[in-house]
């Protein structure tokens, strides 16, 4: 048994945030049926071709689904739909403002029907405020909620190089859905999770929030290094590769000075004797460090390092990341299907000691269009008549 056996999603979604969110409820066992336009689907499947001819979005988000086109403007797709959520215990919609109350599919209209079904509405600022209309993209996001603002050079700000707008409003509706099917499990009743863009990236700009407001000041742009901890970030090495490093207290910082840099008094000079001192002296700081670093290899500085147990990092790109040897120790790849054959995938982060994670095929577009239209009570001359009238349509690879 996985933990989500038994649960029905449906999932109006598309692009990032929302299908993260299902993904996740996937791995845990749920059966989740996700609604794409017919013939050309979600559009994070036309992101890009890198994958065998896949979008790499897609194959990331969209294991172990099922896919039913529809076109939801059909006039016959209101009944498909109250259909299909009359059977579901959750079902999750990302999208554009305003666009599931036209359809019929605002939380409190499926609320009155169902009163134990869990609606997750995900967007960017929400239903109300004066950006309920306005829309939202990662990018967008994370400059209005300031992330740009504090990431990047002094000279130039920077986005985040992952959709962390949409990574994190993804997390928090997957983790609402949990709470909220723990909830009925006590009480028997669903209801709505909100979650929006905004308040889910505002929520981990919490630590420059805070020390703007109380302080005056943004905390300064600066580039892969820490903006408030001294040394904490990025120095290179005498074979001109980069090694991160960080420390995080008093105590560290006198192991490191003694046993990485061999200048013990260091540790005690008035001038560097707390973060605060050496924050404002960064670039004496980064200086002295940088003339031991010079005359070691990134190996044997690494080596130096662990031996005195200071926290350090490499800086992977994404294929060394691909072949990190503590992934493939862990065993974390597993071979999953797809359209164009069997695809490397993670397991989720979070194992389960009495259950192992969902790992099924990544779905082709409409692949199970016919299959759930038939267990919904629809005939085959009513599923051919909504093929034909293009409300519907089939895999490729099949039809």
């Amino acid at each position: 048994m996985r933990p989500l056996d038994g649960i029905t999603v449906v999932s109006l979604e598309q692009a990032v945030a929302a299908p993260f969110a299902t993904r996740h409820l996937a791995d845990l066992g749920a059966r989740v049926i996700k609604i794409e336009r017919p013939k050309v689907g979600d559009f994070a499947r036309d992101y890009d071709r890198t994958v065998k001819g896949m979008s790499s979005h897609f194959v990331w988000l969209n294991r172990s689904k099922e896919s039913l086109t529809l076109d939801v403007k059909h006039s016959r797709a209101g009944e498909v739909l109250s259909r299909l959520i009359a059977r579901a215990d959750v079902f999750v919609q990302n999208l554009a403002p305003g666009a599931a109350s036209r359809l019929g599919l605002a939380a409190a209209e499926l609320l009155k029907k169902q009163p134990r079904l869990i609606v997750c509405d995900i967007s960017g600022y929400g239903d109300a405020g004066p950006y309920a209309s306005k829309k939202a993209y990662d990018l967008l996001v994370q400059s209005e909620a300031g992330v740009l603002s504090v990431t990047g050079t002094p000279e130039i700000p920077s986005k985040v190089g992952i959709s962390i707008a949409d990574i994190a409003t993804g997390m928090y509706a997957y983790s609402g859905i949990l709470t909220a099917l723990y909830r009925r499990q006590a009480t028997g009743k669903g209801g709505r999770v909100e979650v929006t863009m905004l308040e889910a990236l505002g929520e981990w700009m919490g630590y420059p929030l805070y020390y703007t407001h109380f302080s005056g000041a943004a905390p300064p742009r600066t580039g892969p290094d820490h903006a408030t901890i001294v040394p904490y970030g990025r120095y290179l090495t005498g074979d001109g590769k980069s090694i991160m490093l960080g420390l995080q207290n008093e105590r560290e910082w006198a192991t490191f000075c003694d046993k990485v840099l061999g200048q013990p008094r260091l540790a005690t000079d008035g001038r560097y004797d707390t973060n605060f001192k050496r924050n404002e002296r960064r670039d004496e700081i980064t200086s002295t460090i940088n003339k031991v670093f010079s005359t070691l290899t990134a190996e044997q500085l690494v080596e130096r390092l662990d031996a005195a147990g200071i926290a350090s990092a490499r800086m992977n790109t994404p294929e060394e990341v691909w072949e990190h040897g503590q992934l493939k120790a862990r065993e974390r790849w597993r071979d999953i299907g797809s359209p164009v054959g069997e695809i490397p995938a993670l397991l989720p982060p979070a194992t389960l000691s009495d259950a192992d994670a969902r790992m099924d095929p990544i779905p082709a577009i409409g692949e199970h269009t016919e299959s759930i239209l038939s267990e919904l009570g629809f005939n085959d001359q009513e599923i051919a008549a909504l093929k034909a009238d293009e409300a519907i349509s089939f895999d490729r690879r099949k039809k």
